[in-house]
């Protein structure tokens, strides 16, 4: 009876031996204290593999069923939650917190799993960061990588990503050293590499693109393997797929460009409607907002180039300038300067409302507040400081009248040529006189006009306005206008302004060679005359003789021979 009942104890004592001897041995024996090499187990069977030694297993805190479980010389390592950790065997530095958290890794090292099945697949991945339900889920050998929100990074195995959000960056597998920050941003990315992406659906749709930046809800959302891009700003460059080299700023900007490349936007709605376009930069809102396959062109203020679709090699600067343009080759720089030019060409416009009227003109250049204002369709026109004159072509007009008083224009007074004189119209026309035969009409000769030359007085007088006081010879108009209306120079008005004496010359030589005609026919007359009198003379000397032979024979003396 003793020894029946000794035997139950001696059982129940050997069995205890065994419990402490297989546990004792692999697994931190107190879920209080820690064991000799600072390990910590909390939960059945976490750290049930453990074998530590001075140099390896040491350091580990297992919190969790199974946490940890397989681990054998890894240190440094902290597992909290059921399975966490639980195939690590030589992964050193890691941190699970979470169900499952990084629940295959065996030799990754350095990793930190926050949530549920955060970095479940790892096994061999380092310096990965995970936190949220399922991130960097699939992860088994990416590295570098830090992951933030359910699913985030969640088919991942590059390495050097970043992903913030639900499920950002949730398609990537191979794609390395992107960022990815709010709601499904770069959720399709595969094998794209070196994105940026920050914003609700960000560069949602991008798979093999690289190098793209987008910051903003929708922002290169339809992007697939389009590269180089930038976009800031709701929904800029959101349709596009396969362009590049674009920067969009604003919202919509770029909206709905899909193949356009190396355009840049800056503003809400710039470019909004390119498709195809490339090489266009607009600044501003609105700034060639309708431009969809133009190339070349660039518009910087509000509504520049607003209307402009495809139009080529056009640049606009300033509130609504260009704004109707379809023309190509156009430069307008003012607040709507080239306002209304729908085809107009190869224009230049640069001030306020410069050309603002134009619509078809080509070729015109204007300068200076409301230049070349009045041009509708005349082309080739250059008008400085002066509104121009509607449907005018090949026309220089510089200044307007009563606002400009003087012109200095140097170069001139230095420089000796030949050639025709510039002249003045009443109207501010310069011009050359019309001397060849092919330019007149009515041609008939002055005759007697020039008799009333003599009814002109030449004068002395000084100009009112010269300093100097420079004693000058010429007419006074007023009084040339009572004998010669036509000599006299007039304003737009009517004002008696001048003479023009370039006039007097002709009517000058006329009168000249009308007493030349006379001194001739005196001359002619007194020619005559005097063989007149030598014929006289002749005449009586012979009758002279004739009478001396009569009066010696009648005397009876004899006659001379």
């Amino acid at each position: 009876m003793k020894t029946l009942t000794s035997s139950p104890l001696i059982l129940i004592i050997a069995l205890f031996a065994m419990a402490e001897s297989a546990y004792g041995s692999t697994q931190p024996p107190d879920v209080v204290n820690s064991d000799g090499y600072e390990n910590t187990a909390m939960g059945t069977n976490a750290l049930l593999n453990l074998t530590p030694s001075d140099s390896s297993g040491s350091w580990n805190t297992g919190s969790g069923y199974q946490a940890l479980q397989s681990n054998t010389t890894g240190y440094d390592n902290t597992a909290s939650g059921a399975n966490a950790l639980e195939s690590n065997t030589t992964g050193d530095f890691n941190t699970a917190a979470g169900t499952f958290a990084l629940s295959t890794n065996r030799t990754g090292s350095a990793n930190s799993a926050f949530g549920a099945s955060a970095l479940g697949f790892n096994t061999a991945g380092g310096y990965n960061t995970a936190s949220g339900v399922n991130a960097l889920y699939m992860n088994t050998g990416g590295s570098y990588n830090s992951a933030s929100g359910y699913g985030a990074l969640f088919r991942n195995d590059a390495n050097s990503n970043t992903a913030f959000g639900y499920e950002a960056l949730y398609s990537n597998t191979s794609g390395n050293s992107n960022t990815a920050s709010g709601y499904v941003a770069l959720y399709s990315n595969t094998t794209g590499s070196y994105n940026t992406a920050s914003g609700w659906n960000a560069l949602n749709a991008n798979t093999t693109g690289a190098a793209n930046a987008a910051s903003g809800a929708n922002a290169l959302a339809s992007n697939t393997s389009g590269y180089n891009n930038t976009a800031s700003g709701y929904g800029a460059l959101a349709t596009n797929s396969t362009g590049y080299n674009n920067t969009a700023s604003g919202y919509a900007a770029l909206f709905f460009n899909t193949t356009g490349n190396d355009n840049t936007a800056f503003g809400y709605g710039a470019l909004n409607a390119n498709t195809t376009g490339a090489a266009n930069a607009a600044s501003g809102a609105n700034a060639l907002p309708s431009n969809t396959i133009g190339d070349y062109n660039t518009a910087s203020g509000v509504n520049a180039l607003y209307s402009n679709t495809i139009a080529d090699y056009n640049t606009a600067s300033g509130f609504g300038a260009l704004y109707s343009n379809n023309g190509n080759s156009n430069t307008a720089s003012g607040y709507e300067a080239l306002y209304a030019n729908t085809s107009g060409t190869q224009n230049t416009a640069t001030g306020l409302h410069a050309l603002a009227s134009n619509t078809t003109g080509s070729n015109n250049i204007a300068e200076g507040y409301h230049g070349g204002y009045n041009l509708t369709t005349g082309s080739n026109n250059i008008d400085i400081g002066n509104v121009g004159v509607a449907g005018e072509g090949g026309a220089i007009r510089i200044g307007t009248t009563s606002t400009q008083t003087a012109a200095y224009i140097a170069g001139i007074s230095t420089a000796k040529v030949t050639g025709s004189a510039v002249y003045v119209t009443s109207a501010g026309q310069l011009g050359v006189l019309a001397s060849s035969e092919r330019y007149k009409t009515a041609i008939a000769p002055m005759g007697s006009d020039t008799e009333k030359l003599a009814q002109l007085r030449p004068v002395s007088f000084k100009i009112k306005t010269d300093p100097a006081g420079t004693r000058q010879y010429g007419l006074i108009a007023e009084e040339v206008a009572k004998v010669y209306p036509e000599l006299v120079i007039r304003n737009a008005s009517g004002r008696i302004d001048g003479v023009r004496y370039e006039e007097l010359a002709p009517i000058l030589l006329n009168e000249v060679q009308q007493q030349q005609q006379r001194i001739a026919a005196q001359a002619a007359q007194m020619s005559e005359l005097k063989e007149q009198q030598r014929r006289d003379s002749q005449r009586q000397l012979a009758q002279l003789n004739d009478l001396k032979q009569e009066l010696h024979a009648a005397l009876g003396m004899p006659v001379a021979r």
